[in-house]
């Protein structure tokens, strides 16, 4: 092999040795990003399709209804604990340090952000709730067997009449 055909062959192998290595980056860096979402009942007993559960620490989220009567707020802080269930029977707790939405109560849909504790109750990071009555994330609706219809407002509403 003449040198010139040497120095092309060691060219490409570099070459395709980089890209594979930024590539092994970024699907690494996009792993631990990824937040994947459960319903309470999938977390207790799997996914559907494939029984898979989340491992404790992992970062998920959690989407469902607040179970009445389950509210309990510190009244010397800010921490809140509330349950979280789906059609399927399944309830999960879920913690959290910070403020609530404005529409966050009890019997409505939420979502929540967070990392899936030993004890099976959800460290949430992040509350989402829905923002009218009608509305559920798609996510959530998909989950509990609901369709999700998109609002049909009438020639008053769009006027912007109540």
């Amino acid at each position: 092999m003449n040198p010139r055909r040497k120095k092309r062959l060691t060219l490409a192998v570099a070459l395709i040795f980089g890209v594979a290595a930024a590539a092994s980056l970024l699907l690494y860096a996009l792993n631990s990003n990824l937040n994947l979402f459960y319903t309470p009942s999938e977390i207790i007993n799997g996914k559907h399709d494939t029984g898979v559960k989340p491992a404790v620490g992992q970062r998920i989220r959690i989407g469902g209804m607040v179970t009445e009567g389950s509210l309990s707020r510190d009244p010397e802080s800010l921490h809140v604990e509330f349950a979280v269930h789906d059609g399927a029977g399944g309830s999960v707790m879920v913690t959290y340090d910070d403020l609530l939405p404005d529409l966050f109560r009890e019997g409505q849909g939420i979502v929540a952000q967070g990392i899936l504790m030993a004890d099976g109750t959800l460290q949430a990071t992040e509350v989402l709730a829905k923002h009218d009555e009608n509305y559920m994330p798609p996510e959530v609706a998909e989950a509990m067997g609901k369709d999700h219809q998109k609002l049909d407002y009438g020639t008053q509403q769009k006027a912007g009449a109540k």
